[in-house]
């Protein structure tokens, strides 16, 4: 198991050390975060923070990742290879986007159309490469079936797969990104959640198949790899959170928010804990569907509101809260939902 901690510490380490040198650079550049004028008023202070500091996070991240594996000469797996294609397609598909507001100086980068596609492309290509490349037992990265805690019994089919891997991708993306609105929020919770998926990995792995007897053993293609991918990133966006907790000395932007949406939603899919998401993601889901519900309702009363502003988060703003006592309840919300799904996952086990 010594890779997972080679990997997470050298992507801690990358981060931490790196993003002081990435928010120089930007700084100098000017590439500042641009703030709506709608938003709570609070935030005016933080614009022209250096934006963009997913490119850190993936970079941390991919070089813990190799790191690990350069040093313990295992060979690298399709899984956690077409994970981190799905991070840096999505991490350059929010690159683009940041750089369009930060060249504009508006708030207005890619239209919501054009970054659905984008997210769309890059889902599908995941999720048809994905159902390829049997190893010697026959499994594939993702699985033809649906998944809760482990495979269930219900095929879907390659077609309707792809279809839900679109989904799943796309979803997760959008909810880290309506997430990324507090100093910290995103990270911390991304955190929790990417180290919940090492512990997963690392028992799948334990209790795999081709190790261990009994009907309640896991069928995932490379769960060890999986869990070394997830230590990385968790260690990354550690090392990140120390420049962006509150008060931020830089954001991810969406090229963090998009990519860390699309290693949870791949992470999820090839480990084959696809609703278990769910619960993991819990603070992203209900920051989601605050969202959902606000533009509903709105439509449907023509004009009323539920919230003083959405995402979630900002009607407490607009409540009184501070950001750091929102930020705090919030990752406290996340860590609830992250032992949910541990303990679910942990108890089918037990209970199969």
């Amino acid at each position: 198991m010594r890779e997972i901690l080679i990997s997470g510490a050298f992507a801690l380490v990358i981060s931490l050390f790196g993003t002081p040198v990435l928010i120089r650079i930007l700084a100098r550049r000017g590439y500042g975060q641009i703030i709506r004028d709608d938003g709570p008023s609070s935030h005016h202070t933080k614009r022209g923070t250096p934006t963009m500091g997913g490119i850190i996070i993936i970079l941390a991240s991919l070089l813990g990742y190799l790191a690990s594996h350069a040093i313990s000469r295992v060979p690298l797996s399709i899984s956690a290879l077409l994970v981190i294609g799905l991070i840096i397609s999505l991490g350059c598909l929010g690159f683009i986007d940041d750089w369009l507001k930060v060249s504009r100086q508006k708030s207005l980068g890619l239209t919501s159309r054009q970054k659905i596609f984008g997210q769309t492309a890059s889902a599908a290509i995941f999720g048809a490469l994905g159902i390829h490349f049997a190893n010697k037992e026959g499994l594939t990265p993702i699985s033809l079936y649906l998944s809760t805690v482990r495979d269930t019994s219900l095929k879907l089919g390659p077609v309707l797969v792809v279809i839900w891997i679109i989904f799943l991708v796309t979803a997760t993306s959008n909810g880290v990104n309506l997430t990324d609105g507090l100093d910290g929020l995103a990270t911390g919770a991304s955190v929790m959640t990417f180290l919940a998926f090492v512990l997963i990995g690392v028992w799948e792995l334990r209790e795999g198949c081709s190790v261990a007897t009994g009907y309640n053993c896991y069928q995932v293609r490379d769960p060890l790899d999986l869990a070394v991918l997830a230590a990385a990133l968790g260690g990354s966006l550690a090392g990140f959170l120390w420049w962006n907790a509150s008060p931020a000395k830089i954001f991810m932007g969406d090229t963090g928010s998009l990519a860390l949406g699309g290693a949870l939603a791949g992470l999820a899919a090839t480990l084959r804990i696809q609703l278990l998401l769910v619960p993991l993601g819990g603070l992203f889901v209900i920051i989601t569907m605050s969202v959902i519900i606000q533009m509903v309702y709105f439509k449907a009363t023509k004009g009323k509101r539920i919230f003083k502003m959405a995402p979630l988060h900002h009607h407490f703003e607009l409540s009184g809260w501070g950001e750091v006592t929102i930020l705090l309840r919030f990752w406290i919300i996340a860590g609830i939902g992250v032992a949910l799904g541990l303990g679910l996952f942990y108890a089918q086990w037990v209970v199969k």
